[in-house]
């Protein structure tokens, strides 16, 4: 496997990474996740929403991403802010529900802050009251788990996917070295670090998880122009 590429194949699926937690997973449907600030602007079956934070839920990106025929799926608290432009339905899940979408299961699961982050008002950016989200995502028999904006949480630990989509600035999420911890109770095969270079986090963070992980494949991708 290449250190850095544009796109890892993966039994199939194409996956590239638009930026931030943004990412396309390509195969007999076309997935986009979290579009935000994107410049290749791909046409979905189906876009994943994770949390209504402005670096997530982009209406403009949303707009240029969806045709008349995508399905919008999102966490509950996201579904009144998705209106606006074309798109076939969205629907809104809390963690813990599981819908099977254009022959794709969808299982959303929780994703939050540990009062950690913000210790001098004891109020997380991501609290778990929000009822937050990270997806674990089932094309053929592949399992893609995105993470979401989160800490390492227990109920992560039992997901062990082939592929996992994990944070590593810091900040308003993991560490590397928080991730390297997560990446150890998940299991997976592959894991591929987000949400840095944008707006916190830079790519030493993904170099970083790279040194510390020995138990699995750590592929850095390259952003997309």
């Amino acid at each position: 496997m290449k250190e850095i590429c544009l796109v890892f194949e993966y039994k199939g699926i194409k996956i590239r990474w638009l930026g931030h937690d943004s990412f396309v997973l390509d195969n007999y449907i076309k997935i986009i996740i979290d579009p935000y600030k994107i410049t290749k602007h791909d046409k979905a079956d189906l876009v994943l929403v994770s949390h209504n934070h402005f670096d997530h839920l982009s209406v403009d990106d949303l707009k240029n991403v969806c045709t008349e025929k995508t399905v919008i799926v999102a966490a509950n608290e996201c579904i009144n802010m998705i209106t606006g432009f074309a798109f076939k339905e969205k629907i809104g899940m809390f963690p813990g529900q599981e819908k099977t979408i254009l022959g794709t299961k969808i299982r959303a699961v929780p994703a939050y802050n540990l009062d950690k982050i913000n210790p001098d008002t004891r109020k997380p950016f991501h609290p778990k009251e929000d009822n937050k989200v990270g997806f674990v995502i089932q094309m053929g028999d592949v399992v893609i788990y995105h993470t979401g904006d989160t800490d390492l949480i227990p109920e992560m630990t039992d997901i062990q996917p082939d592929i996992a989509l994990v944070p590593v600035s810091g900040t308003y999420v993991m560490t590397a070295k928080e991730a390297s911890q997560a990446i150890s109770k998940i299991k997976p095969k592959i894991a591929i670090p987000m949400h840095y270079g944008t707006i916190v986090g830079s790519s030493k963070d993904a170099d970083d998880l790279k040194e510390m992980v020995t138990s699995c494949q750590i592929q850095i991708l390259e952003k997309e122009k």
